[in-house]
Formats: structure tokens, C-alpha cells, sequence
């Protein structure tokens, strides 16, 4: 059961970086009403990712890992959900602006997406994939024992 919800964990993360290249390289092109659905898809996609990888990372810190007293005593791991913390919050503009697409996307009609806005959302995802390149280095130093204070 603990290779089941490492594999999970694993998958979660990659769908995420995956998800989050998508929206960086869609919206660094001219949008078009298909190219708006997708991001509205591939952000709900991310939506899921992001709460399965916190619902399984939590599922292995208390029940199939180390335990939570030795994660808990880890500062690399008050880094890595430091780091979930800023991009789930970070996602949370593009996520809003996809959102308000809705009735425009239901109507045929391309949504505007203003220069200044575009360059906002593509800031923030590389933000947020940034941080997941933290959470990962996080995962190996706490993999290592490494940011033990306990």
C-alpha cells in the first residue's frame, strides 16, 4: 500500500508540472476559443492534481511513511508545504480569470485577454512552477533525512 500512494503522490506532481507547462505555453500564444476551453480543462485538471497530491501527501506522512512526528520535525518539509501553499494561492488568479471565461466560451465568443494580463498569468505560473521545482528538491532532503531538527 505505501508503493500505491508514493506512485500517487509521484503522478499528482508530474500531472501538475504537466498542467501548469500547458497553460504556460497556451497562454503564450494568441487565444482562440479553443485555446481558452483548454486552459479552462487543464486548470480544473490542476485543481484535482493539486488536491490529490496534498490528500495523499498528507495519507503518507500519517499513516504509510516515516510518521508525523519525524515529518513534522523537518524543516525541508515545513518547506515543501510552504512552497504547495504559494502556488495553490498564486493559482488562484488564473483560476478566477478561466472561471469568468465561462459565459463568453458557452456564447462562441474568444474571451479578451489584455497584454498586461497575459504577461501577469505567465508570471505566475512560472512562479508556481518554481515553487514544484522546490517541493521536489524538498522531497529529496527529506527522502535523505536531510532538515531533521527533532
Amino acid at each position: 500500500m505505501p508503493a500505491l500512494f508514493a506512485f500517487l503522490h509521484h503522478l499528482a506532481f508530474l500531472t501538475m508540472t504537466t498542467v501548469l507547462t500547458i497553460q504556460l505555453v497556451v497562454l503564450g500564444q494568441s487565444l482562440t476559443l479553443q485555446s481558452a476551453r483548454k486552459l479552462q480543462i487543464v486548470d480544473r485538471i490542476l485543481g484535482v492534481a493539486a488536491i490529490t497530491l496534498l490528500a495523499v501527501g498528507l495519507l503518507r506522512v500519517f499513516y504509510f511513511e516515516k510518521g508525523a512526528a519525524y515529518y513534522f520535525h523537518n524543516g525541508a518539509f515545513h518547506a515543501k508545504l510552504t512552497l504547495f501553499a504559494l502556488a495553490a494561492i498564486l493559482s488562484i488568479y488564473p483560476t478566477i480569470q478561466f472561471l469568468r471565461w465561462g459565459k463568453l466560451l458557452n456564447q462562441g465568443q474568444v474571451p479578451q485577454l489584455g497584454e498586461r494580463q497575459r504577461r501577469w498569468m505567465r508570471l505566475i505560473i512560472h512562479v508556481e512552477l518554481t515553487a514544484i521545482v522546490g517541493m521536489a528538491l524538498c522531497g529529496a532532503l527529506m527522502a535523505k533525512g536531510i532538515g531533521y531538527f527533532g
